[in-house]
């Protein structure tokens, strides 16, 4: 249930984005270096007061409280943008003989961070900074702010200096690239590059702006007096009366696609599911009906960013996009290519969008692993400083990027994904602007995360909840002979006594249960015997795997996976659960017959994965495997020929099975039974994707300890809480021998948390030196799996 603040939270923040009444500028957090350039044009009339009082107000309010202007993380710590943006509010100030006081605390934040902030870019200096940076230093000593900085200081901003010089003459005024050419900073040109009048409005849009830039519009306006300048400002000022953006008019489309995507990466897509749907329709008739594909001819960063957020979003989705028109386009044009490979460092945000779009490959779409290679490269490149050295310190984002080249994006569960950016520092982020980052409202920002936490903290307690109910109900499993498990197959209990007997009767009485629960719901029929038909499918196979090993049978490859598929036993899990997903699939789906190609290739890529990455461990146990039956018949290969050869047969399913779950009409099951799939193929990659973490004692400690137990970092260090007494963790008893273990492939995750065996389970806790705690991690793996993809379905067991 939700709480009534959540309720309200979600209802409040429904009244105030994606709402078609709301104007989508609210959303964005003003720009100080685009604000100043404003507040410093003189009234035409009275030339002793500033035409847009508003905008120097906004400064004047709007200081930080370390003194500086403009961009920070969300832990209020100043960014590269702050050092630019506070010089041109200083100027601002100065120019009007205001707020003296704001000025010295500007100045020494100038004084005291430049050092620091310019150590952070050595070597990797951007191309917005070297041009807008020291024209703001000139600019500032000649308005008699007077910045005194060491001499280690001076030599970078020297160099930074000369840098600037060699660019400017070097590039044009108005490039070809279609990215942000030199005259779009022409506040930061004069009197150092000669503009003329005639360059100036030769280049000037149709509203009157000068690259849709308020700052250097407002700069055309103060040297040139054009009246459609001022037309242009009049009407940014009538839209956005305090601060400005630092581009107007903007994409409203590329603003909402944002918010959207900002909502599902917190985890709070679920609450909006209505207000998502009817802007992604209208952005998807956009793409169909108004040639999406014919594009600007500048501007290309923030297309691009569009395109590709809107080509994610809208396949998640279900809508037909084809990539080579949404956001592939630029790969035909060698100039825009060469462009983002000289400046991966601006572009990185719209780099990272179109990375995590080319996730989202189905079969034959060759162009959008064109994308993946471009983008995979040009983030490695983000990692590196310009010398190609590693960077010693990563930032917030370097960090993001990391983990996402690191992680494949299917080998993290959605509840830790959310988890990791609640958590982030840049959350607020939307895309790379021309100056600074375009950011949130920070109010807004504040709210969303809020309701994150609580929406994040909520799942939380219910999956601890579910955690005690199947503690209660898990038991070992103990070695039986083949007699028992063909009982159990054949569903007949006669001749099984001791541990065969007492599963047989859980397993038995977990059908019936199940059965009745799907028809107190509104089931139409009764799915006992299909139920049934799965668990003997399921036992078989596992019967047949047991006779191979025992006469020492080996079989053919397409009879190990015919077999395999169904003895990793996923289908047994996810089919049932599916019945209580709301639309429910139609109960003959649970017939083995009636399997859909959506379950037999999420069936066979578990298996292949699975068997990737415990072919050692089954060598020894003399175990058949997909990789050495693959060397076996073809003695040519050796085992990394082999794992890589399975890794191929992974990725090209995976694309399919994607297909299959994403489009619609792909596959004739439900939606929330599609997703389920996907979200089972994410908790095995999560176990087997760079290795046998299922396996392993410690390798996901933390993901367990992040998935049901520990509280949200909130920008602070962790405290010291004693969760095992927090949350009631039992105790272990007895030696380490007596713990829980799990034999060959999954079915022992089915039957441990499905057979109900009223049998408790000691889970040993361990404190470490942090707060946090330690568990043997093979009794929770199972309720982390389930609480990742069937939550609802378990809660009655």
């Amino acid at each position: 249930m939700e709480s009534a603040s959540s309720c309200s939270l979600v209802e409040k923040m429904k009244a105030i984005i994606l709402s078609s009444n709301v104007d989508p500028y609210t959303y964005i957090w003003p720009s100080a270096y685009d604000t100043a350039w404003l507040a410093m044009i003189a009234d035409p009339h009275d030339p002793s007061k500033p035409l847009f009082k508003n905008c120097l107000q906004w400064l004047i309010n709007n200081q930080n409280q370390q003194g500086f202007w403009g961009d920070c993380d969300a832990s209020h710590k100043p960014s590269l943008e702050t050092l630019p943006a506070t010089l041109a509010s200083m100027l601002a100030l100065k120019n009007w003989n205001t707020a003296a006081s704001l000025i010295q605390r500007g100045l020494s934040f100038i004084e005291a961070n430049t050092e620091k902030l310019l150590k952070d870019i050595e070597n990797c200096c951007p191309r917005w900074f070297i041009i807008v940076f020291p024209a703001m230093l000139r600019l500032s000593e000649c308005a008699g702010i007077e910045i005194v900085l060491p001499d280690t200081v001076r030599v970078t901003i020297s160099s930074i200096f000369l840098h600037q010089q060699k660019l400017l003459h070097k590039e044009e005024l108005v490039g070809k690239q279609g990215f942000l050419p030199l005259l779009s900073y022409l506040e930061a040109l004069a009197p150092w590059y000669e503009v003329s009048e005639e360059d100036i409005c030769s280049n000037l849009r149709g509203d009157g702006s000068l690259f849709q830039s308020p700052s250097a519009t407002a700069k055309a306006f103060m040297a040139t007096g054009n009246i459609h300048c001022l037309a242009y400002l009049e009407s940014l000022i009538q839209r956005c009366p305090n601060g400005v953006p630092q581009t107007y008019p903007m994409d409203e489309d590329l603003i909402k696609l944002c918010m959207i995507n900002q909502l599902q990466r917190l985890g709070l897509g679920e609450h909006f599911d209505k207000e998502i749907e009817e802007i992604l329709a209208k952005i998807y008739r956009n793409y169909v009906e108004e040639e999406w594909w014919v594009k600007p001819t500048n501007m290309v960063e923030a297309q691009l960013h569009k395109d590709s957020l809107a080509f994610h979003l809208l396949r998640i989705h279900g809508y037909n996009v084809s990539p080579s028109l949404s956001f592939g386009w630029f790969l035909d044009d060698e100039e825009i290519r060469a462009r983002i490979q000289k400046e991966p460092e601006h572009l990185s945000t719209t780099i990272l969008s179109m990375y995590r779009a080319s996730n989202l490959i189905f079969c034959g779409e060759n162009e959008l692993q064109d994308v993946k290679s471009f983008t995979t490269d040009l983030l490695h490149k983000c990692l590196l400083t310009k010398n190609g050295e590693p960077h010693t310190i990563f930032s917030q984002f370097q960090q993001m990027v990391q983990h996402e080249l690191n992680t494949h994006w299917l080998a993290e569960t959605d509840h830790l994904k959310h988890r990791t950016w609640i958590e982030n520092n840049d959350t607020d982020v939307l895309w790379k602007g021309k100056t600074s980052h375009v950011r949130i409202s920070h109010f807004q920002n504040e709210d969303l995360l809020e309701l994150a936490r609580q929406n994040y903290e909520l799942k939380q307690s219910t999956f601890r909840h579910e955690l005690k109910e199947l503690t209660r109900c898990i038991g070992i499993i103990t070695k039986h002979e083949l007699v028992e498990w063909l009982c159990i197959a054949w569903w007949d209990s006669r001749g099984l006594n001791g541990h065969g007997k007492v599963i047989f009767n859980a397993l038995d009485n977990l059908v019936s249960e199940t059965a009745t629960k799907y028809l107190e719901q509104g089931g139409i029929h009764d799915i006992k015997s299909g139920l049934q038909d799965l668990w003997c499918e399921t036992f078989l196979s596992w019967l047949e795997e047991a006779k191979w090993n025992k006469k020492g049978q080996t079989p053919t490859i397409d009879e190990y996976l015919k077999n395999g598929m169904l003895s990793i036993a996923i289908h047994t899990m996810i089919l049932p659960a599916s019945c209580f997903l709301n639309p429910s699939f139609a109960d003959n789906n649970l017939r083995p017959p009636q399997y859909q190609t959506i379950t037999k290739l999420l069936m066979l890529i578990c298996r292949i994965l699975n068997d990737i990455q415990s072919y050692k461990r089954e060598t020894e146990e003399g175990k058949w495997n997909f990789l050495q039956l693959r060397l076996m018949m073809n003695p040519n290969l050796k085992m990394e020929d082999s794992i890589a050869e399975g890794r191929e047969i992974i990725d090209e399913m995976t694309k399919e099975f994607l297909q299959h779950v994403l489009v619609d009409g792909e596959s004739n099951l439900p939606k929330p039974c599609k997703m389920l799939h996907l979200t089972c193929l994410k908790v095995f990659q999560m176990f087997y994707n760079s290795s046998n973490a299922f396996d392993s004692d410690t390798q996901l400690l933390q993901d367990i300890s992040n998935a049901f137990y520990l509280p949200l970092r909130r920008n602070t260090k962790p405290s010291n809480i004693d969760l095992s007494q927090r949350y009631s963790v039992p105790k272990i008893k007895g030696s380490t021998a007596q713990k829980l273990r799990f034999g060959r492939s999954f079915k022992h995750i089915n039957t441990c948390t499905s057979f109900g065996l009223h049998q408790a389970i000691s889970l040993p806790v361990l404190r470490n030196g942090y707060g946090m705690i330690s568990v043997d991690p093979k009794p929770y793996i199972p309720l982390l799996f389930v609480a990742s993809i069937v939550p609802k379905w378990i809660m009655w067991h």
